[in-house]
């Protein structure tokens, strides 16, 4: 059944590709799925992996760096030595490059800039990306409070960022170190007139209230695009999981060489790796359990441990359960047969799930090493480690001693039953799972824990109405700092902790301290107190930090990795 339904999805690929010359046509299988189209929308690697190649940036990071960034829309990169930086690190100019054009033929202004930079903030779409420039621009990380009122003012926004001849000019809350490495990956620039004309903000004040967290559907940018990027949406078929991206000859920089590029979602890894071997793709995101055998293939190259700033899978549970309707829970009670809404709230019950994972195994075992232990959030290098950083190991025994002492006794002597969720393209979260599955269920036969593995889009949306008691996920850096780890797992208003519902008023002000920090080794010891406060609160289980991998057809010249990339950029790349 696998290889017919293989078989008739390669037909199809092959008929669209037939009036193409296929040395200008790259096929790339990948995992996850696309979720919209919207810059300000989605959050995932998957989308952004592939916005990269559709919308410019201001600024981007220069091949394989993290730190070196060059100019992209903006034709400077502002430093204080040219005077585009101010003496007290807080306003910024970009001086914005002339006769870039959109997909649609028209022409970029320092107005397009600005209103992008200004929906990037006001859309703020809940599990969203706003927060990114949210923070830095208007010290805040949300345009709403808990209740779900709108705070912003929109002319302090309008002020903060605005045009100034051909610049356009950001001002800043307070000075904020990772502010240029931020809008080398996040600043899309769209075109305003496009936008509103399809029914999305104007770019008005007496408008934007209507646009502030709007729906997925809702938005024209959900389906369709038009950025100045060197590829273009062709076709976006979203119930077979393809897209097709078309060259823009018009690009700024040159046109690339690639004329077409077919992207497919492949959820089973034995599957992507047939097609690689074959011939059907060019381009496979693999299973680290095929690398070794690939290796020997001489049409195959593989690009094995590529350095991730990536923390993946982490376990994560949830304080206050979304009961309406959620089989997730069992009975919805501590009766051995389900659990209640606030069932991880007991902070020995949490330890007795951080102890009972085995870390060493799942590292040289099922990562086959490709990877280094996570002690925290952030990888080595973005903090400075020590042996004052405390961490989890496995310990069976300590296991049991929490979960003895959980809710009273009760957990022990009643028993649970509950399942865990991870993305079914997430193999890794799986295993993961899987092995936490096994340990704590060896120490009582009334522990029961069952595992369920959903699609991208459905496990997005569990996630944002917290019906998930524990689920795995990972997070990849959105720039090269160690802010971008501590904010969205521990402050009380970054992405996990939010989901998670989770606050601790002391982490958040130590985190917020730590980003207007400049002396590294004066930021590590601000991260090591918000690193310990998070150990003693054993809110979620960090097992590693895995290195990347991709293979590809030998054929397939000029790959180059970004770790901040989330995904391939695949301006330079060609085929022999």
């Amino acid at each position: 059944m696998k290889k017919s339904w293989l078989l008739i999805l390669l037909a199809g690929l092959l008929f669209a590709c037939a009036p193409q010359d296929m040395k200008d046509t790259l096929i790339v299988a990948h995992k996850g799925e696309m979720e919209s189209m919207d810059p300000v929308y989605s959050y995932d690697g998957v989308t952004h992996g592939l916005l990269i190649n559709v919308y410019d940036t201001l600024l981007k990071f220069k091949g394989s760096s993290l730190t070196e960034l060059e100019p992209s829309i903006a034709e400077k990169v502002p430093t204080k030595e040219n005077g585009l930086i101010s003496a007290d690190g807080r306003t910024y100019t970009f001086p914005i490059r002339k006769g870039v054009k959109f997909h649609d033929g028209t022409e970029l202004t320092p107005q397009d800039v600005r209103y992008s930079l200004l929906r990037f903030i006001l859309s703020d779409v809940s599990g969203g990306p706003s927060s990114l420039l949210l923070e830095p621009i208007l010290g805040i990380s949300s345009t709403r409070d808990d209740k779900g009122n709108i705070i912003v003012d929109f002319k302090e926004a309008s002020q903060a960022v605005r045009v100034e001849g051909d610049n356009v000019v950001v001002t800043l809350k307070r000075p904020f170190a990772p502010f240029l490495s931020i809008m080398a990956r996040w600043s899309y620039v769209v075109s305003q007139k496009w936008a509103a004309a399809h029914g999305a903000w104007d770019g008005e004040e007496s408008t934007w209230k209507k646009f502030n967290n709007f729906t997925k559907d809702s938005s024209p940018f959900f389906s369709a695009s038009n950025g100045t990027g060197p590829f273009q949406v062709g076709r976006w078929d979203i119930a077979a999981k393809r897209l097709t991206l078309l060259a823009n000859e018009n690009y700024f920089a040159g046109a690339p060489k690639l004329k077409t590029i077919h992207l497919m979602t492949v959820d089973e890894p034995s599957t992507m790796r047939l097609m690689l071997e074959t011939g059907d793709a060019d381009v496979a995101e693999i299973s680290t359990k095929f690398a070794a055998q690939l290796q020997g293939n001489p049409e195959v190259t593989v690009y094995d441990n590529l350095p991730r700033l990536r923390t993946d899978p982490v376990i994560f549970f949830t304080l206050d359960i979304n009961m309406q309707a959620n089989p997730d829970v069992g009975s919805g009670k501590l009766d051995g047969q389900g659990i209640p809404s606030d069932f991880f709230a007991d902070k020995d019950l949490r330890k007795g799930f951080e102890y009972a994972f085995d870390y060493e195994a799942f590292l040289k075992q099922s990562m086959e090493g490709r990877g280094e232990m996570a002690l925290g959030p952030a990888p080595a290098g973005l903090v400075k480690y020590d042996d004052g950083f405390k961490h989890y190991h496995f310990d069976l025994q300590k296991a049991k001693e929490h979960f003895q002492k959980a809710w009273g006794g009760q957990v022990w002597q009643k028993g649970f039953k509950f399942t865990i969720t991870y993305n079914t393209s997430g193999d890794m979260r799986q295993i993961a799972s899987e092995i936490l599955k096994r340990n704590v269920e060896s120490l009582n036969p009334k522990f029961q824990i069952d595992l369920r593995g959903v699609t991208w889009p459905a496990f997005l949306e569990k996630t944002a109405k917290r019906q998930m008691p524990m689920w795995a996920r990972g997070w990849v850096a959105d720039y090269a700092d160690a802010h971008n780890f501590y904010f969205p797992f521990i402050h009380s208003q970054g992405r996990y902790a939010l989901s998670q519902g989770y606050k601790n008023p002391q982490a958040d002000r130590l985190i917020e301290r730590a980003v207007s920090e400049t002396n590294f080794a004066k930021r590590s010891a601000l991260y090591k107190q918000v690193h310990n406060l998070m150990h003693e609160d054993a809110m979620q289980i960090y097992t590693v930090h895995p290195t990347g991998l991709w293979a590809m057809r030998s054929n397939v010249k000029n790959f180059v990795d970004n770790p901040v990339y989330m995904g391939i950029y695949f301006y330079p790349m060609y085929k022999e």
